[in-house]
């Protein structure tokens, strides 16, 4: 009887054991399975590929500086697929300066997916905020080609013979660079006609002022801004337009005159704005930074329009690549990269996206 009384467990046992070896010879064939491999920096070189980057900054304090660089980089056969997302959540009192940067690059056989390429910027500060109004010159005056427009300026009245001529030979402008009144012998002034034709071909006015020939001292530079404001008001010039005081190279110039120039604008409804040849030799570009060691709000707050350098005249779809030169920090508008065409008495330009909003 004890004996039979043992037999059923012994069987039980056995069946257990052989239920255990059998379990774990499944778990050994799932670790052999192809594992996924983490490569730094965004690059795969897998078959399939799903790479997914998430940023977050949630930043409080006085200043805000925030640079984020996202660089994917894939080579593969099959499908890929990309998911990037940058949130910034800044609450800063006095100054923001945001940069992010995303750069996706898929060589493959078949297709590839990439999506979610996001920026989200949620900033609380004053109207100092850098990502408000412009692009900061803090990396060397480079900007990627799809946050530019182009362009044009010129001295003449614009015709429809004229824009004409310009689309026919060069491209379709979403910048025109225009002269607040009569300078004799030099340029016409824009008439309110005019304003509104161009304005009725989706095209923004740039506001330039030239009616001087030198710019020193403080009270000129004063004289000069507040003689171009009363006459974008006669025009009928909205508040919140840039006007770009016109500083040619021959021209003598200090930092005095820029000081002026910058506290005059401030006190009026307009922008402050500096055209001219912004090149490291030019005796503009000193004065300019002498002026901006004074009080760093006019190297914030002042658009910058330069000419520096000059890659010559090109059609639209062959304009140079965004490298203009200005002063380190300083606020870029655009840049004049050709001067002087043959053909329809223009210079070509390329612009920051963002500078649309303080254009007429």
């Amino acid at each position: 009887m004890e004996r039979r009384g043992l037999l059923p467990f012994v069987v039980t046992a056995f069946f257990a054991v052989v239920i255990s070896l059998f379990a774990f010879s499944l778990m050994d064939s799932k670790d052999d399975a192809p594992k996924t491999q983490t490569i730094p920096d965004g690059q795969s070189k897998s078959n399939d590929s799903d790479i997914t980057n998430q940023v977050k900054n949630n930043i409080k304090g006085n200043k805000a500086k925030v640079n984020n660089s996202i660089d994917n980089n894939l080579n593969n056969d099959e499908d890929s697929r990309i998911d990037n997302n940058v949130t910034n959540d800044i609450e800063v009192n006095v100054d923001v300066n945001v940069s992010n940067t995303i750069k996706n690059k898929a060589d493959k056989n078949q297709d590839s997916g990439q999506t979610g390429n996001g920026n989200e910027n949620e900033n609380s500060g004053t109207e100092d905020s850098s990502g408000d109004k412009g692009a900061k010159n803090d990396q060397g005056g480079k900007s990627e080609d799809d946050e530019v427009v182009w362009g044009v300026d010129s001295a003449s009245l614009t015709t429809s013979d004229l824009l004409s001529c310009v689309q026919e030979n060069f491209g379709s402008p979403k910048v025109w660079g225009r002269y607040l009144g009569d300078k004799e012998g030099v340029s016409a002034g824009i008439t309110p006609q005019e304003a509104e034709f161009l304005q009725s071909n989706d095209i923004k006015l740039l506001v330039i002022w030239n009616r001087f020939n030198e710019a020193t001292g403080i009270e000129n530079g004063q004289s000069e801004a507040k003689a171009a404001i009363q006459l974008a008001q006669d025009l009928g010039i909205p508040e919140g337009v840039a006007i770009f005081a016109d500083i040619e190279p021959n021209y003598p110039v200090d930092s005095s005159f820029i000081e002026g120039w910058y506290q005059a604008m401030e006190e009026s409804p307009y922008h402050p704005g500096i055209y001219g040849i912004f090149d490291k030799e030019q005796a503009l570009t000193k004065s300019f930074s002498q002026a901006a060691a004074k009080d760093s709000s006019l190297l914030e707050n002042t658009f910058i329009w330069t000419a520096a350098p000059n890659a010559g005249i090109t059609e639209q779809e062959q304009a140079p690549g965004y490298k203009p030169e200005a002063p380190a920090n300083s606020l870029i508008a655009g840049w004049q990269y050709g001067i002087d065409a043959k053909a329809c008495n223009i210079d070509t330009n390329l612009f920051n996206k963002d500078i649309l909003d303080v254009l007429w």
